[in-house]
């Protein structure tokens, strides 16, 4: 007759624990796949805008988009400002977007720039990403003496790091990814031009 107590007791146990289990928090390892070690997602879609500042120098050879020579040590070139805005979507370490770009020339030889390029890479220490990025990328120059058509376009290929405060010891600036620096180098067609520029992207 006692087997019958037993048998209850049992039940009773087994019917507790599943219970029991969703009143206990998750643990550690559960939170650190959704979120990055900066707060910022692991997964999902992460918005940004930046501004950028930088220098062009475009190749003395004429490329397959039709670059000229230049009337200034046979090359054009000019320094910029530049606005980006773009979207990444983080896959845990690694990361994908897109991202266009306009930029206006300070002085020199170019007036506008714009594009849109494609980005991958790594997500590196607490709040920083490595990439390279792949696009397509239009330019007018300025001066419209050194050419009739002064509209020139090609592929554009490029690297580039972004860090954020938690990288730099900083990290009580933001919550979250925040404002990170940015340092990029890119070229036209088969490395018609050395692009190097310098900025902050803030990230949502």
């Amino acid at each position: 007759m006692r087997t019958l107590p037993i048998m209850a007791a049992a039940m009773a146990a087994l019917v507790s624990v599943p219970a029991m289990a969703q009143d206990v928090p998750a643990d550690a390892s559960a939170t650190t796949t959704e979120q990055a070690p900066d707060g910022s997602k692991a997964f999902g879609i992460e918005p940004y805008v930046g501004i950028m500042g930088g220098w062009e120098s475009f190749d003395s050879e004429p490329s397959d988009a039709g670059f000229p020579r230049g009337f200034r040590n046979n090359e054009l070139n000019g320094s910029l400002v530049e606005g980006v805005v773009g979207v990444n979507v983080p896959l845990g370490p690694v990361f994908v977007g897109v991202e266009g770009n306009v930029a206006k020339g300070l002085s020199g030889d170019i007036d506008w720039q714009y594009g849109a390029a494609g980005r991958f890479g790594f997500r590196a220490g607490e709040s920083g990403l490595l990439y390279g990025k792949v696009g397509y990328g239009w330019t007018n120059f300025a001066d419209n003496r050194v050419i009739s058509n002064r509209d020139y376009h090609e592929m554009t290929y490029g690297v580039g790091f972004e860090v954020g405060p938690k990288s730099i010891g900083l990290g009580g600036i933001t919550g979250e990814s925040g404002i990170r620096l940015r340092g990029e180098v890119q070229t036209r067609g088969d490395a018609h031009s050395f692009r190097p520029t310098l900025g902050l992207v803030t990230h949502f």
